[in-house]
């Protein structure tokens, strides 16, 4: 997920070097926090936040094998037998696309004798997650990313050990990807009300747009010779994924 660096342009705000990689087109300076459209060096005019990691090397460490101790779909002997073998911070960009969403809608109930033609509405708001990366397995929907805890960015925050990725999508970009999800995320809820869609439309009226970055640890540990990962909310101190071994019973 991190690449070599391919080049650098210079910030316009201090004159330091802002690496970036092919496909990134929204760049932060890891010396004083200013943020730039590659290929224009404009400014980023949208609000560029951050959520605070929360936890050191040692307590992820800790949750980790908390994690391994619990559940009854896990080995017994996984906390003592696993080997972690790396645990990385890093920021990940995202865009906060704030919305409401309205899906109108018409099509047949066929789980009733006879079928019957339905007719109704969707409305929903929602603080949509968008991942500002083009090819990344991440998963965006079981991350309630806490908004509350947002502050301002601020590149003193960030560790020193920590890595920072930039944004692989503009605005725009971001706000069509939410809009096909959203859409999507509506046709999977009009399965609870109707079996076959005759109309459907669906409008997303965009609020407000946040581009955020969040720590997320990366983690890989090994057990009985296979690899195995791990993604924890650095901010929440969530389990956002984990795999698990296979247990014979």
């Amino acid at each position: 997920m991190v690449a070599a660096i391919a080049e650098n342009i210079r910030c316009t705000h201090c004159g330091a070097p802002v690496e970036f990689k092919p496909g990134e087109l929204v760049a932060t300076c890891k010396y004083c926090g200013f943020t730039t459209v590659i290929g224009t060096g404009q400014a980023f005019n949208f609000e560029h936040s951050m959520l605070l990691n929360r936890y050191s090397p040692e307590q992820i460490e800790e949750m980790i094998r908390n994690w391994m101790r619990s559940g009854f779909m896990k080995p017994g002997d996984l906390s003592k037998k696993a080997k972690i073998i790396e645990k990385n911070l890093i920021y990940l960009p995202f865009w906060v696309v704030t919305v409401e969403a309205t899906s109108k809608y018409k099509g047949i109930f066929e789980r009733i004798a006879p079928p019957i033609t339905k007719e109704g509405e969707i409305n929903k708001e929602y603080n949509w997650l968008v991942l500002a990366r083009q090819a990344a397995d991440f998963p965006t929907r079981a991350y309630d990313v806490p908004l509350a805890g947002k502050v301002p960015y601020d590149f003193r925050k960030i560790e020193g050990f920590a890595k920072l990725l930039n944004s692989e999508m503009e605005r725009d970009q971001a706000l069509e990807l939410a809009r096909q999800q959203i859409d999507e995320h509506h046709r999977f809820l009009l399965q609870q009300n109707i079996d076959r869609v005759i109309e459907k439309t669906t409008t997303v009226d965009s609020k407000q747009m946040v581009y955020l970055h969040a720590p997320i640890w990366f983690i890989k540990y090994e057990y009985k010779g296979s690899i195995y990962q791990m993604l924890i909310d650095g901010a929440a101190g969530m389990v956002l994924r984990g795999d698990i071994p296979n247990t014979k019973f």
